[in-house]
């Protein structure tokens, strides 16, 4: 909290907290954050919408099959495209019964969580089917696992690849991206 605290002191720039605990968005929120990113979209704190309703910021609700421990263990889906859309409508609605309101949501596919290959590909291309819903489409591709296994690259030497899903993300409907290299990626 006091890393947070100092961020938000220094920077212009909105912060945004990555949690999935509800007292931990709380103190951020008190010291200056104005964005939940909870990759659970509010599921494993029961807390967590009245934290964000109370505090009026902004919330990143992010799809995940199955839990940070589980979710490459054999991802599995029909159609993940409506399986991620039906959850974002779910969500939504979720968020909207703790009190939080639509203007306050981000919607993120969760690239490369509880998804194979297969699956990134096809939401990353298919990104404009979430537009519909009426929320802004953030997305986390930079450096990502599936970059690596299109292009067999390391880490470290993903740079060209994350540009390129950068270029299609924008193209396909996403307005907000995280990213490693912001310079480049601004560019792109």
């Amino acid at each position: 909290i006091p890393v947070v605290k100092e961020v938000c002191r220094r920077v212009s720039v909105p912060v945004s907290i990555d949690t999935t605990k509800a007292r931990v968005a709380r103190l951020a929120l008190e010291e200056g954050a104005v964005i939940v990113n909870d990759i659970s979209a509010l599921r494993f704190d029961p807390q967590m919408g009245a934290v964000v309703a109370e505090a009026g910021s902004g919330l990143v609700l992010m799809h995940m099959q199955g839990t940070p421990k589980t979710m490459q263990q054999a991802p599995s889906y029909g159609d993940v495209v409506q399986e991620v859309r039906q959850f974002f409508a779910e969500r939504m609605t979720a968020a909207g019964d703790a009190g939080i309101g639509l203007e306050q949501i981000l919607l993120d596919p969760g690239i490369g969580f509880g998804k194979n290959l297969s699956h990134n590909l096809l939401l990353l291309a298919q990104l404009d089917a979430f537009v519909p819903l009426g929320r802004p489409i953030l997305v986390g591709v930079s450096r990502k696992a599936f970059i690596g296994q299109v292009l067999d690259r390391p880490v470290g030497d993903r740079l060209m690849g994350t540009a390129a899903a950068v270029a299609v993300a924008i193209l396909h409907g996403a307005r907000v991206l995280r990213v490693h290299d912001v310079g480049p990626m601004r560019d792109v």
